[in-house]
């Protein structure tokens, strides 16, 4: 019997379950909290750290730990029950875009203009990506795309990881360079009491290099997989991932016609998400009024394509059906940061983090708090939670070591971003891999080369930096 790798459910479930004894044996502690003005949050004082009684987590804690992960604000940003239910409403408003033709008559068309030149898209739409996260931050928001992009990437002859990793890719190196990017950078050097600009000229260097490392990555693996669709990491899903994201429409059918009722849809499917993108950006929206947001689009277009009241409504049901997998992924997700919480251990590695860098050289010191942060990345995989909860206290032991604070928000930030591109306890991960159905060890086996290559160009830029 060949052996398999468990799916998302079992890896998260499993993480919680070794999280949870991990409460029985490391000892449970604390920081004094104080209110910070400037961030509206409660951060961590400096050498406050105590231990107290501890709170080890049994067998019910467990298995409430994920129900407790759809309600528990445990990222400091949106409850998991806000990001699940835009999932679904984001299947709702794509299952009706997509009974209406308009979807495969777009990618037809797109095929037929960019025949040659299809591998294009990919440092275009990495770009965009890209934008999107050094700008504000993109995580959630991108789940919304992985239905549109991977399809154009199936049908230019590519596979699913390649429209993953254009979206994953794009907008998570645009989070790891994050130059103004409020839910990391900002709230980082007002953590670490310095101006969000300084090292700035540090960061756009770091997103420069790394989006081109990435984008040459992924368009040699996309034009392998063009040459020799065998080469695939996801090639024994190629038949059933085309029936799935192309709706089972074959060569043999020929290109759908393109008409003006599919173009005007189309334009409405893009404005929802131009929409979405200055709602987040702009005017601080986030996951109910995005979700208000695509069930209004999702009715309006099924006004256009003037479908019925019955079709309207299963269309939708049967969109959000698809993703409800997704919706749970992100809520088990959240349950392992819950179990740190309740077992009062997150703040003891901390302290634990905190020790380790005293005493180091500049150079051994910001690489040294690099790597810190990246393993306290995968316990807390939210920025803004990660940065109150370590730039409080990491950031003045910079000032013992002759490192400037600027130095260490930047590490923080690349840590988080560079570790947050896998991490399973990272719901934008999980759910996007989900959305994709391309398994969490082949998503592995695709980055592990270009994660170790990124963390070498990261390295050698906070080496370089502590010098200068």
């Amino acid at each position: 019997m060949k052996l398999r790798f468990p799916t998302a459910y079992t890896i998260l479930f499993a993480l919680i379950i070794a999280v949870a004894i991990a409460t029985w044996f490391v000892p449970a502690g604390q920081y004094e909290r104080v209110e910070n003005e400037d961030l509206g949050r409660m951060v961590p004082v400096p050498g406050t750290y105590q231990v107290i009684e501890s709170q080890p987590q049994g067998f019910f804690d467990i298995i409430l730990a994920p129900i407790a992960g759809f309600y528990d604000p445990v990222s400091y940003e949106a409850r998991a029950i806000d990001v699940a239910l835009f999932v679904l409403v984001i299947g709702g408003f794509l299952g009706v875009v997509t009974k209406t033709g308009a979807i495969d008559a777009g990618i037809a068309r797109a095929m037929q203009r960019l025949e040659g030149r299809e591998k294009w898209m990919i440092p275009i739409m990495m770009a965009a990506f890209a934008a999107g996260g050094t700008i504000y931050g993109m995580a959630e928001e991108s789940l919304a795309f992985y239905a549109l992009i991977i399809p154009v990437m199936i049908a230019a002859r590519y596979d699913a990881l390649t429209g993953v990793a254009i979206i994953m890719l794009g907008a998570g190196i645009g989070t790891l360079g994050s130059t103004i990017n409020p839910f990391a950078t900002v709230i980082a050097s007002d953590a670490a009491g310095v101006p969000f600009t300084d090292g700035i000229i540090l960061r756009a260097g770091i997103l420069v290099t790394c989006w081109l490392t990435c984008v040459i990555y992924v368009m040699r693996y996309a034009e392998r997989v063009r040459q020799d669709p065998m080469l695939s990491i996801v090639a024994d899903r190629r038949e059933s991932n085309e029936a799935h994201f192309l709706k089972g429409r074959s060569e043999e059918d020929g290109p759908p016609d393109f008409t003006r009722k599919h173009g005007l849809i189309l334009i409405l499917f893009a404005i929802s998400f131009a929409v979405m993108i200055w709602g987040v950006a702009i005017s601080g929206w986030w996951m109910a009024e995005m979700s208000a947001l695509f069930l209004v689009s999702a009715i309006i277009v099924g006004f256009v394509d003037w479908m019925g009241e019955e079709q309207f409504t299963s269309s939708f049901v049967d969109g959000a059906r698809d993703l409800l997998g997704v919706a749970l992924v992100i809520g088990i997700a959240r349950g392992i940061v819950v179990i740190m919480d309740a077992g009062n251990i997150t703040d003891t590695v901390l302290f634990w983090a905190e020790g380790a860098v005293a005493g180091l050289s500049e150079v051994a010191f910001i690489n040294t708090m690099f790597g810190l942060l990246s393993a306290l990345s995968l316990l807390v995989p939210s920025s803004s939670g990660l940065a109150v909860l370590t730039m409080p206290i990491m950031a003045p032991l910079g000032d013992f070591s002759g490192v400037d604070r600027s130095l260490i928000v930047t590490a923080f930030q690349s840590a988080s971003g560079l570790v947050n591109l896998v991490n399973p306890t990272f719901a934008v991960v999980m759910g996007g891999l989900a959305l994709g159905r391309v398994p969490y060890e082949r998503w592995l086996r695709f980055m592990a080369p270009l994660l170790l290559i990124l963390t070498i160009i990261i390295m050698a830029f906070l080496s370089l930096a502590t010098v200068l």
